[in-house]
């Protein structure tokens, strides 16, 4: 849809933008001058060409929950939001008070709000800002709808992105939920012809996404120039007006021009002399001003006042951030995850996940009031869920297949029924999506608990949990988004390589992320009732095995038990060998020390990020060995970093080289018996603990 020509642009403050447009100018000079002179920017990407309409847009930003999530070649929409030059420049320098202190690149912003529009994190990912708005949408209805909270009635979530990201697996996750669900979502493309060097038609047929969205159902489409003010203003006005009277998705192409490289080390050669001139001659910048001057709202002469003024004061902002700090080396390592002060006190996040809001939690302790009989590891986890959720307003659970059916392993079971389908519900088959739409609604203050069916299915949504993990670190403690994956994995009768797969050490490597892998009925209730009490994102593996295995059942240990995360479980006591498992190793271990009669010590983490190094190193210093078992691959898996501090905080202690069973450095074996070959099994386990018992 074209814009329809009009002379009055209610939402626009012209002076305001000029003044912005030309304040980004000054800092584009500035940091190329600075990058070139003295070395001392490391990234920076021009907007030169994408800034006034940017600008334009950021002033329809008014509502107070309104959340917006750029990218790279955003920053002309921050500073028409605010965000001051100083705060600018000290992100691209590096310097401490700037959006990250020295953490991130300088052109990823974040801008915590709770009484107007909030910037969430950006990423450097392409095309992974999307999803993130999609949860936060989703989240304002909620918050509008099920939670009857006002603040949040008129808000919108608004994400900025380029022609290459209409290519991404982001954009179509979060395209297919803002439509599906009706979702007042404003997504924003800046089409430039160009992703670094490949043209647009590389990224769509034709290289217009408008033209082939057109058939697409439930969004609402604009396109035009996106360097003509009157155009530009009209048709944000008219995409804005949309999206926050119909709660329903709408999509802006501006056409723009990239007046510089992708980056400061492109020179652009790819491009032709006549499209550079076509693009030079398209620049918004003697546009604006000449609209400006037709309206009789800035003469030249003010104009060119306006342009002076504004370099001196950027220039001034720079010779004093360039005297400011670097990042403290001292902190580097801090808030990778929640933490506290020297008063015990927590040192909260500025925004994201539902602490901020001070929650009361129904009591909990560590004591068990076992209920008669005992239960699997599906009930346990589904009461537990069920508990949680009647007892926290702000916890949705969601996933393929977790509604009706109640999910493919059956935790999910009735929840929906109980709890509402705006509580329980199912998703698009898009794990990037299930985990984008998370790191939304937990910036948004909800809890999301979503659900992987499989480990092998967190694949293509690594980028998102990455994301998750190093939040906090990132934005040094301004944001953080708690939550809590559900992810099933591990061998079962018989394995695959796309079912059985464990592979946690991949997350105990990530930053950020808390890693639980519980082995029995008990410790699920007691470990996810923490996880979902907690300040950190966390990953919860459930075990296909021990799910419904009988050694794995356990009586219910109460609605009020709960186990901190990195205290390990002694499971038998002994004083010849120390046996160090979890998930769905532990169960054999305790097997194979009953076969061999040996007086073993069997050790359950329980989890894995934090693991409770003390009770490990307290257990070898008695026994003098130690035998690691783990379903994982052998190379590089949790068992390798537990050796390793062993070798070093308890050598001397020890009468027999540490030891580990784990499985080959292959897939998972669809048939039992190659499985049982490839993975440790009670008579392996026995084998291994009766030869070191004899050293």
């Amino acid at each position: 849809m074209q814009a329809q020509q009009s002379n009055t642009f209610s939402h626009v403050d012209w002076h305001h933008t000029a003044r912005t447009l030309l304040t980004s100018r000054a800092l584009d000079d500035l940091e190329e001058y600075d990058l070139v002179k003295q070395k001392k920017v490391l990234y920076q990407f021009s907007a030169r060409g994408h800034d006034m309409a940017q600008i334009l847009l950021a002033q329809i930003l008014t509502a107070k929950k309104d959340a917006v999530s750029g990218y790279y070649r955003s920053r002309p929409l921050l500073l028409s939001m605010g965000i001051e030059v100083e705060q600018c420049l000290q992100a691209s320098m590096m310097r401490q008070g700037g959006f990250s202190d020295g953490r991130d690149i300088g052109v990823v912003f974040n801008q915590p709000n709770h009484d107007g529009a909030c910037v969430l994190p950006m990423s450097g990912g392409v095309g992974a800002q999307y999803t993130p708005i999609a949860g936060w949408a989703q989240a304002v209805e909620y918050h509008r709808n099920h939670l009857k909270n006002n603040e949040w009635n008129d808000a919108i979530g608004l994400v900025l992105g380029g022609d290459g990201s209409v290519a991404t697996n982001g954009f179509w996750s979060a395209l297919t939920m803002a439509t599906t669900l009706s979702l007042p979502m404003f997504f924003y493309i800046e089409d430039n012809g160009y992703g670094i060097s490949v043209p647009s038609s590389f990224q769509t047929p034709g290289g217009n996404i408008v033209s082939n969205l057109e058939s697409f159902k439930g969004i609402k489409l604009f396109s035009g120039d996106g360097t003509q003010p009157q155009v530009a203003a009209d048709l944000i006005q008219q995409a804005n007006d949309y999206v926050r009277r119909e709660r329903k998705p709408v999509l802006l192409r501006l056409t723009v021009p990239r007046l510089n490289g992708h980056s400061a080390q492109d020179t652009q050669g790819y491009k032709s002399e006549e499209r550079i001139k076509f693009e030079q001659q398209h620049d918004p910048l003697p546009k604006l001003k000449a609209y400006l001057h037709k309206q009789n709202i800035l003469t030249a002469e003010s104009w060119d006042n306006l342009e002076q003024e504004t370099k001196e004061a950027v220039y001034k902002v720079y010779q004093q951030v360039d005297e400011q700090p670097y990042g403290d080396t001292k902190t580097i390592t801090r808030h990778a995850f929640s933490e506290q002060d020297h008063q015990g006190n927590k040192e909260l996040q500025q925004q994201g996940g539902i602490h901020l809001n001070k929650p009361t939690f129904p009591p909990a302790s560590e004591e068990i009031i076992a209920e008669p009989g005992r239960i699997n590891m599906v009930t346990a986890i589904r009461r537990t869920l069920d508990f949680e959720l009647s007892h926290n307003d702000k916890m949705l659970v969601f996933g393929e297949d977790v509604g009706a059916k109640g999910g493919v392993h059956a935790v999910t079971l009735g929840l929906q029924d109980k709890h509402s389908e705006q509580r329980v519900f199912d998703t698009s088959l898009s794990e990037e999506g299930i985990i984008g739409r998370s790191v939304g609604m937990a910036l948004a203050g909800l809890l999301p608990v979503p659900e992987i069916q499989f480990r092998k299915y967190a694949d293509p949504a690594e980028e998102q949990l990455n994301d998750t993990g190093t939040m906090r670190w990132r934005t040094n403690n301004r944001f953080a988004a708690p939550m809590v994956v559900r992810m099933a994995g591990g061998y079962f009768g018989c394995g695959d390589p796309w079912h059985s797969q464990c592979a946690e050490v991949k997350w105990v490597h990530a930053i950020g992320w808390q890693v639980a892998m519980p082995s029995n009925a008990e410790d699920a209730v007691g470990l996810l009732r923490y996880a979902l009490r907690n300040n950190n994102p966390t990953i919860f593996f459930e075990h296909r095995k021990m799910l419904d295995h009988s050694w794995a059942r356990r009586p219910y240990p109460g609605d009020q038990f709960i186990i901190p995360f990195g205290k390990a479980k002694t499971i038998t006591s002994g004083d010849r060998i120390t046996v160090v498992s979890w998930g769905g190793m532990v169960h054999m271990c305790q097997s194979a020390i009953e076969q061999t009669g040996i007086n073993a010590e069997l050790i359950d983490l329980r989890t894995l990020r934090p693991w409770d190094k003390q009770a490990v190193l307290d257990s070898v210093k008695k026994t003098g060995r130690c035998l690691i078992v783990h379903e994982d691959n052998i190379s590089a898996g949790f068992g390798a970093e537990i050796a390793a501090v062993l070798a070093n905080e308890a050598f001397f202690y020890l009468d027999a080289p540490i030891e580990r069973l784990a499985t080959a450095d292959i897939g998972n074996p669809h048939d039992p018996q190659l499985m049982a070959a490839a993975l440790p099994n009670t008579d392996t386990i026995a084998e291994k603990i009766t030869e070191l018992d004899q050293i």
